[in-house]
């Protein structure tokens, strides 16, 4: 069985999406420090043709707290707004908006459950069939830290290859999980572009807009635009 295990990211770039699609089961990792500045909770979409940042707003966020230990705050118009403002006339709007604004507006305060829930609810319109996991449900040795955590979980959901993005390349030994009788791989996505209106395409951005400016099929591509290391 394949599995990948990530913070929760909000709106998370195609990448994030890449790796989701590439395993049986896919853990949120929830149960480990927030970080400020991380895209747990802001990421950048296509406004006036640059990269703009956008945030969910949170209450008492702090390094000393765990992600499931966090609050958000539900002032989502003015994010619906900007939104709405920088793709009410891309080419998917009409489709993409109504799935957008609906997990947007779902009624849940802590952070870890409501970015699950937009990651299960946005798999389903990617048509992406993972099991999600959250790590705080897995019964394990909490005193573990960094790859003997991620290998501990691992072993407890039985898996026999753990896949990772290309940034962890330097974080994780294949030798270390290969004693395990794991098999480590890095997922590196491939350059690509699309149209933004008539714009010099801006990469890296939130999968806000590959939806708003690509067709299912297109995004199905997109989605396997990847090697493994």
């Amino acid at each position: 069985m394949k599995i990948a295990i990530m913070q929760p990211y909000f709106l998370p770039y195609i990448g994030y999406w890449q790796l989701i699609g590439a395993v049986d089961t896919f853990v949120i990792f929830d149960d480990v420090n927030f970080r400020k500045k991380s895209y747990i909770y802001r990421n950048y979409i296509l406004s006036n043709g640059v990269s703009s940042q956008i945030n969910l707003e949170l209450l008492g966020a702090s390094q000393n707290k765990l992600i499931n230990e966090i609050e958000i705050s539900f002032n989502f118009d003015k994010l619906i707004k900007t939104i709405y403002h920088n793709y009410n006339k891309s080419p998917f709007f009409d489709e993409v908006f109504p799935v957008i604004r609906n997990f947007l507006f779902y009624k849940e305060k802590n952070l870890s459950k409501f970015l699950g829930y937009s990651l299960l609810n946005l798999s389903k319109y990617l048509e992406i069939n993972t099991n999600f996991v959250y790590s705080s449900d897995i019964d394990k040795d909490d005193n573990n830290k960094g790859q003997k955590k991620i290998i501990d979980i691992c072993k407890i959901l039985n898996a026999t290859n753990y896949l990772n993005p290309i940034n962890g390349i330097n974080l994780y030994s294949k030798e270390k999980f290969s004693e395990n009788d794991i098999k480590l791989n890095f997922l590196e996505t491939k350059s690509f572009k699309y149209n933004q209106f008539k714009n010099k395409f801006v990469p890296y951005l939130s999968i806000i807009d590959i939806l708003m400016f690509n067709d299912k099929q297109e995004i199905r591509k997109l989605l396997q635009n990847y090697k493994l290391k």
